[in-house]
Protein backbone atom coordinates (compact mmCIF):
# COMPACT_ATOMS: atom_id res chain seq x y z
CA UNK A 1 0.00 0.00 0.00
CA UNK A 2 1.33 3.43 -0.93
CA UNK A 3 1.96 5.89 1.88
CA UNK A 4 1.65 9.64 1.62
CA UNK A 5 3.57 12.19 3.65
CA UNK A 6 1.39 14.90 5.14
CA UNK A 7 3.08 18.27 4.84
CA UNK A 8 2.18 20.99 7.31
CA UNK A 9 2.77 24.69 7.03
CA UNK A 10 4.92 26.46 9.62
CA UNK A 11 1.87 27.83 11.49
CA UNK A 12 0.34 24.34 11.56
CA UNK A 13 3.56 22.85 12.94
CA UNK A 14 3.80 25.51 15.64
CA UNK A 15 0.11 25.16 16.50
CA UNK A 16 0.48 21.38 16.79
CA UNK A 17 3.46 21.71 19.14
CA UNK A 18 1.68 24.21 21.35
CA UNK A 19 -1.52 22.15 21.29
CA UNK A 20 0.40 19.12 22.58
CA UNK A 21 1.97 21.22 25.33
CA UNK A 22 -1.41 22.59 26.42
CA UNK A 23 -3.18 19.22 26.40
CA UNK A 24 -0.30 17.58 28.30
CA UNK A 25 -0.29 20.38 30.93
CA UNK A 26 3.21 21.57 30.01
CA UNK A 27 1.45 24.88 29.49
CA UNK A 28 -1.05 25.63 32.26
CA UNK A 29 -4.33 27.57 32.11
CA UNK A 30 -3.62 31.27 32.23
CA UNK A 31 -0.01 30.98 31.06
CA UNK A 32 0.90 33.89 28.78
CA UNK A 33 2.27 33.26 25.29
CA UNK A 34 4.29 35.94 23.51
CA UNK A 35 4.92 36.13 19.79
CA UNK A 36 8.50 37.33 20.20
CA UNK A 37 9.44 34.52 22.60
CA UNK A 38 7.96 31.80 20.42
CA UNK A 39 9.39 33.22 17.20
CA UNK A 40 12.83 32.96 18.78
CA UNK A 41 12.11 29.48 20.12
CA UNK A 42 10.96 28.11 16.77
CA UNK A 43 13.36 30.15 14.66
CA UNK A 44 10.65 31.82 12.60
CA UNK A 45 9.25 35.30 12.07
CA UNK A 46 6.31 36.45 14.17
CA UNK A 47 3.83 35.91 11.32
CA UNK A 48 3.64 32.08 11.59
CA UNK A 49 3.37 32.36 15.38
CA UNK A 50 0.52 34.84 15.03
CA UNK A 51 -1.27 32.47 12.64
CA UNK A 52 -0.72 29.57 15.06
CA UNK A 53 -2.29 31.69 17.81
CA UNK A 54 -5.30 32.31 15.54
CA UNK A 55 -5.74 28.58 14.89
CA UNK A 56 -5.48 27.66 18.57
CA UNK A 57 -7.89 30.42 19.55
CA UNK A 58 -10.43 28.99 17.10
CA UNK A 59 -9.85 25.57 18.67
CA UNK A 60 -10.62 26.95 22.13
CA UNK A 61 -7.16 26.40 23.60
CA UNK A 62 -6.02 30.03 23.65
CA UNK A 63 -7.84 33.25 24.51
CA UNK A 64 -7.03 36.86 23.76
CA UNK A 65 -7.29 38.79 27.03
CA UNK A 66 -7.65 42.57 26.63
CA UNK A 67 -4.49 44.40 27.78
CA UNK A 68 -2.86 41.06 28.67
CA UNK A 69 -2.31 39.40 25.31
CA UNK A 70 -2.70 35.73 24.45
CA UNK A 71 -3.03 33.19 27.25
CA UNK A 72 -3.83 29.52 27.60
CA UNK A 73 -7.58 29.10 28.10
CA UNK A 74 -8.97 28.18 31.48
CA UNK A 75 -10.67 24.87 32.13
CA UNK A 76 -14.47 25.07 32.23
CA UNK A 77 -15.61 25.93 35.75
CA UNK A 78 -17.49 23.35 37.80
CA UNK A 79 -20.65 25.37 37.13
CA UNK A 80 -20.14 25.48 33.36
CA UNK A 81 -18.67 22.02 32.77
CA UNK A 82 -22.04 20.17 32.77
CA UNK A 83 -23.19 22.49 29.98
CA UNK A 84 -19.99 21.83 28.00
CA UNK A 85 -20.44 18.07 28.44
CA UNK A 86 -24.08 18.33 27.37
CA UNK A 87 -23.19 20.29 24.24
CA UNK A 88 -20.50 17.83 23.22
CA UNK A 89 -22.77 14.86 23.81
CA UNK A 90 -25.52 16.50 21.76
CA UNK A 91 -23.23 17.07 18.78
CA UNK A 92 -21.57 13.66 18.83
CA UNK A 93 -24.74 11.63 19.35
CA UNK A 94 -26.48 13.66 16.63
CA UNK A 95 -23.65 12.84 14.22
CA UNK A 96 -23.45 9.16 15.10
CA UNK A 97 -27.22 8.71 14.83
CA UNK A 98 -27.24 10.55 11.49
CA UNK A 99 -24.47 8.48 9.90
CA UNK A 100 -25.19 5.14 11.59
CA UNK A 101 -27.04 3.46 8.74
CA UNK A 102 -24.35 4.32 6.21
CA UNK A 103 -21.22 3.47 8.19
CA UNK A 104 -18.92 1.40 5.98
CA UNK A 105 -16.32 -1.25 6.67
CA UNK A 106 -13.73 1.36 5.68
CA UNK A 107 -15.04 3.67 8.43
CA UNK A 108 -14.86 0.87 10.98
CA UNK A 109 -11.32 0.02 9.87
CA UNK A 110 -10.23 3.62 10.51
CA UNK A 111 -11.81 3.64 13.96
CA UNK A 112 -10.33 0.24 14.73
CA UNK A 113 -6.86 1.57 13.90
CA UNK A 114 -7.30 4.50 16.25
CA UNK A 115 -8.66 2.16 18.93
CA UNK A 116 -5.47 0.11 18.65
CA UNK A 117 -3.47 3.31 19.23
CA UNK A 118 -5.62 4.08 22.28
CA UNK A 119 -4.91 0.61 23.65
CA UNK A 120 -1.16 1.00 23.13
CA UNK A 121 -1.20 4.39 24.88
CA UNK A 122 -3.16 2.97 27.81
CA UNK A 123 -0.86 -0.02 28.19
CA UNK A 124 2.14 2.31 28.12
CA UNK A 125 0.48 4.72 30.58
CA UNK A 126 1.13 7.45 28.01
CA UNK A 127 -1.49 10.08 28.85
CA UNK A 128 -0.21 12.55 26.25
CA UNK A 129 -0.66 10.04 23.42
CA UNK A 130 -3.99 8.88 24.86
CA UNK A 131 -5.30 12.43 24.76
CA UNK A 132 -4.29 12.73 21.11
CA UNK A 133 -5.82 9.40 20.07
CA UNK A 134 -8.98 9.95 22.12
CA UNK A 135 -9.57 13.21 20.26
CA UNK A 136 -8.72 11.56 16.95
CA UNK A 137 -11.29 8.79 17.53
CA UNK A 138 -14.11 11.25 18.14
CA UNK A 139 -12.90 13.58 15.39
CA UNK A 140 -13.11 10.70 12.90
CA UNK A 141 -16.77 10.22 13.82
CA UNK A 142 -17.55 13.93 13.47
CA UNK A 143 -15.71 14.18 10.15
CA UNK A 144 -17.84 11.33 8.76
CA UNK A 145 -20.83 13.68 8.58
CA UNK A 146 -21.39 15.57 5.34
CA UNK A 147 -21.93 18.88 7.13
CA UNK A 148 -18.41 20.04 8.00
CA UNK A 149 -19.75 22.96 10.05
CA UNK A 150 -20.42 20.40 12.78
CA UNK A 151 -16.68 19.94 13.21
CA UNK A 152 -16.26 23.70 13.64
CA UNK A 153 -18.86 23.62 16.43
CA UNK A 154 -17.45 20.48 18.06
CA UNK A 155 -13.71 21.15 18.04
CA UNK A 156 -13.39 23.97 20.64
CA UNK A 157 -15.76 22.15 22.99
CA UNK A 158 -13.88 18.86 22.76
CA UNK A 159 -10.47 20.51 22.99
CA UNK A 160 -11.41 22.42 26.13
CA UNK A 161 -12.74 19.24 27.74
CA UNK A 162 -9.52 17.36 27.00
CA UNK A 163 -7.26 19.88 28.73
CA UNK A 164 -5.61 18.23 31.74
CA UNK A 165 -6.94 14.73 31.09
CA UNK A 166 -7.48 13.40 34.62
CA UNK A 167 -10.98 11.90 34.59
CA UNK A 168 -10.04 8.21 34.77
CA UNK A 169 -8.59 6.53 37.84
CA UNK A 170 -7.60 3.54 35.65
CA UNK A 171 -6.25 4.66 32.29
CA UNK A 172 -7.31 1.36 30.65
CA UNK A 173 -10.92 2.40 31.19
CA UNK A 174 -10.52 4.76 28.24
CA UNK A 175 -9.71 1.86 25.93
CA UNK A 176 -12.67 -0.18 27.19
CA UNK A 177 -15.07 2.77 26.80
CA UNK A 178 -14.03 3.37 23.20
CA UNK A 179 -14.10 -0.35 22.44
CA UNK A 180 -17.71 -0.52 23.64
CA UNK A 181 -18.62 2.25 21.19
CA UNK A 182 -16.94 0.49 18.28
CA UNK A 183 -18.26 -2.96 19.21
CA UNK A 184 -21.83 -1.62 19.20
CA UNK A 185 -21.27 0.08 15.85
CA UNK A 186 -19.84 -3.11 14.39
CA UNK A 187 -22.84 -5.16 15.51
CA UNK A 188 -25.31 -2.55 14.25
CA UNK A 189 -26.77 -1.76 17.68
CA UNK A 190 -27.48 1.95 17.35
CA UNK A 191 -29.04 2.42 20.79
CA UNK A 192 -26.10 0.72 22.51
CA UNK A 193 -23.58 2.70 20.47
CA UNK A 194 -25.23 6.00 21.39
CA UNK A 195 -25.38 4.98 25.06
CA UNK A 196 -21.70 3.99 25.03
CA UNK A 197 -20.76 7.26 23.36
CA UNK A 198 -22.66 9.32 25.92
CA UNK A 199 -21.06 7.36 28.77
CA UNK A 200 -17.60 8.10 27.38
CA UNK A 201 -18.17 11.86 27.28
CA UNK A 202 -17.92 13.12 30.87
Amino acid sequence: MATFEIYRTLPEQIAERLRQEILSSKLAPGDPLREVDLSERFGVSRGPVREAFRQLTQQGLLVLVPNKGVRVAQNPSMEVRPLVVSLRRAIETFVLESIFDRITEADIAVWQGILADIKDACESNDVDSLTEYDLRFHEAIIQSHDDKDLFTLWQPIAMRMMMHYTRLSDIMDSYHEHKRILDAIRTGDKALALHALEANIQ
